[in-house]
């Protein structure tokens, strides 16, 4: 039970957090994958490497610390922890594990002087608390997802019906249940995660579902990336006809219902999700305006699709723009300029504007987006890392 004292205690404990939280959460995962290498397979240590991982837990910690007294004030930080942790296939015996390492990491990166048994109390109960709302809503989904029409629980097995290379980095796989079950719906901007052991070591990565829901397959497209243990896998070893395992689509990034003029903006292998959204606006009488930065050619996945596309729907339009345009197959080269995407934008800027990307790639655009008068909260954007990193 999470009392007064204890509040009083972590929110005492917010300016600590401010100046070393990125030392704490890196000791955190450091004690986490030694004492418990069982929850190593959750985690892409690629963005440990970098950081990102570090980044983000310290973020989320630090507003979950802030705003202990109105956890209303989190908004969408709690979703989007959570759909991560169901895309995972995170569990309820996970969270002792998770809190012990997390405690003891406080306790010997602070000292005990600081850390003293009244302040490892309380964030042991403030943690007890947010373990028991998440735990909460991941159970809630996951009944949700395997009593859902095609639905199910935990790892399904299904079979590569198809492996279409899209450019000179990107690689798409279409999948179907090995069991010749339906699979479920999803909204798109979903992803699905793909579950492989790699030379001996399990790992689990998200990848976008790019192509809309048809009841029978799912496609994931995904970019080789250098010393990128499963999209290696996935490019070199798994051919036709052979099985992976697939957890339930999961993810908030998705396409909200509007009538507004739809925006997707994308750079590289952010494509994907919105190949998805595209579709499904489509569909309806929608203006969209359909936006892709990419290195060059080579690498422009899915361009001959939406060149077709904009043949057929006369509300689509649109621009490519490449760092390096040899060909001159681009409508604008260089990077992403403000004018330039104030020039593609409609003159009314009451749009609702979906973008993704690399993350200097985001951070120019979210700031092109404000300066050019898109109203903030109908600009929706899915990153992996602190979110003040794209201010």
């Amino acid at each position: 039970m999470l009392s007064q004292e204890h509040r009083a205690i972590i929110t005492a404990t917010v300016p600590i957090l401010k100046e070393g939280g990125e030392t704490l959460t890196r000791h955190f995962y450091q004690k986490l994958f030694r004492e418990y290498p069982q929850v190593v397979p959750f985690f892409n240590q690629a963005h440990q490497h970098g950081g990102t991982q570090q980044r983000a837990l310290a973020n989320s910690i630090l507003m979950y610390a802030s705003n202990i007294d109105r956890l209303e004030a989190l908004g969408p930080l709690v979703g989007t922890i959570v759909n991560k942790h169901v895309s995972l296939q995170i569990q309820r015996e996970h969270y002792p594990m998770v809190g012990a390492a997390l405690l003891g990491a406080i306790r010997e990166v602070l000292g005990a002087d600081v850390a003293t048994d009244a302040v490892l109390e309380a964030w042991g109960a403030a943690y007890g608390q947010l373990a028991d709302i998440l735990i909460g809503a991941e159970q809630q989904a996951y009944d949700a997802n395997a009593a859902a029409e095609g639905g199910w629980r935990g790892a399904r097995a299904f079979k590569v019906v198809g492996k279409v290379v899209e450019s000179d980095e990107i690689t798409s796989f279409t999948l179907a249940p090995a069991d010749g079950g339906k699979v479920m719906a999803f909204m798109p901007g979903q992803y699905t995660t793909v579950v492989a052991t790699i030379d001996g070591a399990e790992q689990r990565r998200n990848y976008s579902l790019s192509a809309l829901p048809n009841g029978e397959t799912y496609r994931i497209s995904v970019k080789r990336e250098a010393g990128g243990k499963m999209s290696n896998y996935l490019h070199n070893q798994v051919q036709m006809g052979d099985t992976v395992n697939l957890f339930p689509p999961a993810g908030d990034f998705v396409l909200k219902d509007s009538d507004k003029p739809l925006v997707l903006i994308s750079g590289g292998v952010g494509i994907t999700p919105t190949l998805a959204m595209l579709g499904a606006a489509l569909r309806t009488q929608r203006p969209v305006h359909f936006i892709h930065a990419a290195r060059n050619k080579g690498v422009h996945a899915f361009r001959g699709h939406i060149d077709h596309l904009a043949g057929v729907h006369p509300q689509l339009r649109r621009h490519y723009v490449y760092e390096r345009d040899d060909e001159g197959m681009a409508h604008a080269t260089g990077y992403l300029s403000k004018e330039q995407l104030g020039a593609w934008l409609p003159e009314n800027r009451d749009v609702d504007a979906y973008f993704l990307g690399p993350k200097g790639f985001m951070q120019a655009v979210k700031s092109h987006l404000r300066d050019l008068g898109v109203p903030e909260t109908q600009t929706h954007f899915e990153f992996f890392g602190p979110a003040e990193a794209l201010q």
